[in-house]
């Protein structure tokens, strides 16, 4: 472990609790937070990839409900965390969200639904690259917000979607988050 990965994780920690801390309105049903169920993961993620200087750091929005929201790493398909970041069941738990959508239920790494975003985008960087040491070499890949939103259907709900009263302290923790990962890894560039 690095000091970066350190700070990385202990401000993972401060935005994981609080999130927790966080209610959201109709029509946001359910909310998961893969930082608390699947914390082993994501911890796991950044002791191993957040580590010294990157030139590029790349964030998605939020997670998906077939990626994160199952793997607890951002653009989590899960082959490409198993089979390409080394990330699996031998090595990291994923538990349950307190409330779970019957139609989104999370499954962990026995999940058999793929998530397209993170398939081609972890598949260009395995082909690419070779090697997860190869790419976080100079890059780093994040989620702005933690959290995935759904709407009682199970429809996702995006961040920029929820009432202003929701979004503003949500927004905060999540800059605080975006401004120590870009304190520590000192990227060249941010894409989003």
């Amino acid at each position: 472990m690095s000091k970066t990965s350190d700070t990385i994780i202990a401000a993972a920690k401060t935005l994981r609790d609080a999130v927790n801390a966080m209610s959201f309105s109709d029509p946001t049903a359910y909310v998961y937070n893969p930082l608390d169920y699947a914390w082993s993961a994501h911890e796991r993620y950044l002791k191993l990839y957040a580590t010294g200087k990157k030139r590029v750091l790349m964030l998605g929005m939020n997670p998906g409900p077939f990626g994160m929201a199952q793997t607890g790493v951002p653009f989590g398909e899960i082959n490409a965390v198993t089979d390409f970041l080394n990330i699996n069941a031998k090595n990291a738990t994923i538990g349950k969200p307190p409330v779970e959508h019957p139609k989104r239920i999370v499954e962990g790494f026995a999940c058999e639904k793929s998530e397209v975003s993170g398939r081609r985008l972890w598949g260009l960087f395995a082909e690419q690259y070779q090697s997860p040491k190869a790419f976080f070499k100079e890059h780093f890949i994040t989620n702005y917000c933690p959290l995935v939103f759904m709407e009682a259907s199970s429809r996702n709900r995006t961040p920029d979607k929820l009432p202003v009263t929701e979004a503003s302290p949500l927004f905060e923790v999540c800059d605080a988050f975006l401004r120590t990962l870009v304190e520590q890894l000192k990227p060249k560039y941010v894409i989003g």
